[in-house]
């Protein structure tokens, strides 16, 4: 039975790249600080994408270190935030995260680019799309925000990293994050500090919607592009570092045309540098 908790906690885990259990289980409680439904909700969605990746006869090595588990648990998490809990959204719960292992396992079969979380991505976006045009009532209405007079630079910090999986309610969830971070890897834990501070820097000149700042939504694809890119030299460090500025771009520009981003910025902006590498390393041939 252990060992069904052992893929369920990585599939939590490789949301942030930490094929650990004890760093799913530390990204759990991170998430429950926030909110226990979205914990119970993250777990449901993992659970079921994993269950579907067996029943399909996925990879078994794939399954066990959580490949198929990570996207169905941010499609959890999502329902949670985007819908009220009820038949119709657990309904649809179901169906996102079985859609997103058949995209994972397309991405991993075809083995030309890393899906990361495009198979959450696409799922989420179809729902939203669907629930707008067909069933609009199944959506929480957009709330009224109050506005911030200046930026609180520890709470946005903490919020770039808990906002990976969508919790910006409380700081804890982004330290508790860090800290399953830093038991798998000290430099995955670097890169998430560095990707949570770098588009602090970048917009606080002038930016002026503390709001969305110190809400998280700046920085949190900068976190993942750090973790995916960022090794233990100069140049990762530097390509890491590129894909950063190109994800709070890609996440303004998104922001201002009114799109649900989700990590959309992240998965494009390393799509994107991956590629220059790619050019780069064949022009040095």
């Amino acid at each position: 039975m252990y060992q069904y908790f052992f893929v369920l906690a990585r599939g939590i885990g490789q949301v942030m790249f930490q094929n650990n259990a004890l760093s799913g289980l530390l990204m759990l409680i991170g998430i429950a600080c926030n909110s226990w439904l979205l914990a119970v909700l993250a777990v449901v969605g993992n659970l079921i994408s994993t269950l579907t990746a067996w029943l399909f006869g996925y990879d078994r090595q794939e399954i066990e270190d959580g490949l198929y588990g990570f996207n169905g648990t941010l499609v959890g998490i999502a329902v949670g935030v985007f819908m009220p809990v009820t038949v119709s959204s657990a309904l649809l719960l179901l169906f996102g995260s079985v859609l997103s292992t058949w995209i994972a396992h397309g991405f991993n079969c075809r083995n030309k680019i890393p899906g990361f979380t495009a198979p959450f991505i696409l799922s989420v976006w179809l729902l939203l799309v669907g629930c707008r045009f067909l069933f609009p009532s199944l959506l929480f209405p957009s709330a009224a925000s109050d506005a911030e007079s200046h930026a609180d630079l520890f709470r946005a910090f903490s919020l770039n990293i808990g906002q990976v999986m969508f919790q910006g309610g409380t700081v804890l969830s982004g330290l508790f994050f860090l800290a399953a971070i830093c038991v798998n890897s000290r430099w995955d834990a670097l890169y998430t500090v560095w990707g949570a501070l770098l588009p602090i820097g970048i917009v606080l000149p002038f930016w002026t919607d503390y709001e969305v700042l110190n809400a998280g939504l700046l920085g949190y694809n900068g976190v993942l592009c750090g973790i995916a890119l960022g090794r233990n030299n100069w140049q990762s460090a530097g390509w890491a570092t590129i894909a950063i500025l190109l994800s709070v771009l890609l996440q303004i520009a998104g922001m201002k045309a009114g799109l649900t981003t989700l990590t959309a910025p992240f998965v494009l902006s390393v799509w994107i540098v991956l590629g220059m590498m790619h050019i780069r390393k064949v022009s040095t041939k």
